[in-house]
């Protein structure tokens, strides 16, 4: 039986037995595939340092019938996070990066733009600040999933934003206007909304020379990632890391 092959980037690894590994990938060809990689641990020529989390990698399978779970026969390294330094802050970004497509994505359902979304996400990522990179991946895959409201217009009374003050909470789908937030709400920016919009327009390779700190747009990540947990039902343990940083 001849093998299945697709790009894929690596998410988890888990210790299967003395010598294998269970792995969960998001394959472009098949969405989120999970899989047994046969003596993953002791085979460098199959599998090397390509079962490393966040590496974009030619993987090759095969699915057998009746089984939930394929079978890794090998895969190519393409692309490594391992190939530049990576400090303490990259490694939390790519953990958030890895965590978030895992609890977001169902199995075995293709989506080409999600895909390219991560594979241009993690390019960023490689070198340079982070907070960029995760606040374009955050804003994009909430918006492909289509968990991202309409950030123009109050949720209550329906009146437009614009330039006016707006305010999220943890338990509300969408932005309100000052009239009609919650108590306890949080407010998003004029500047980190023109942001957003902005990103909508352009590729994220178009932000690379911006050095932002952990402080700028903090609100518009904040807001994503409470939109992200709720629809989840639980909390994001990076989140909480990248919070301390």
């Amino acid at each position: 039986m001849s093998l299945k092959q697709s790009e894929a980037i690596v998410l988890r690894t888990y210790p299967l037995r003395e010598a294998d590994l269970l792995v969960t990938l998001f394959t472009r060809a098949e969405g989120k595939v999970k899989g047994v990689a046969r003596s993953a641990k002791k085979s460098k020529r199959r599998f090397g340092g390509a079962l490393e989390p966040l590496t974009l990698v030619r993987l090759y399978y095969d699915d057998r019938e009746g089984q939930e779970l394929a079978r890794l026969d090998s895969c190519d390294i393409l692309e490594s996070p391992l190939s530049e330094t990576v400090d303490y802050p990259r490694v939390v970004a790519l953990e958030h990066v890895a965590e978030t497509l895992d609890e977001l994505l169902p199995d075995r359902e293709a989506n080409d733009a999600i895909f390219r979304l991560a594979v241009s996400v993690l390019h960023q990522l490689r070198t340079g600040p982070i907070w960029m990179p995760l606040t374009y991946f955050q804003l994009w895959l909430v918006r492909l999933v289509g968990f991202l409201p309409g950030m123009g217009e109050c949720l209550a009374c329906g009146a437009t934003l614009n330039g006016d003050k707006a305010y999220y909470h943890v338990l509300a789908d969408g932005l309100m206007c000052s009239q009609h937030k919650r108590l306890a709400s949080s407010q998003l920016a004029p500047e980190s909304r023109a942001l957003a919009a902005q990103m909508f327009r352009s590729s994220v390779e178009s932000f690379a020379g911006d050095s932002w700190t952990a402080a700028q747009h903090s609100d518009l990540r904040k807001f994503l990632t409470q939109i992200i947990e709720r629809h989840i039902e639980r909390k994001l343990v990076t989140a909480s890391m990248l919070a301390k940083l």
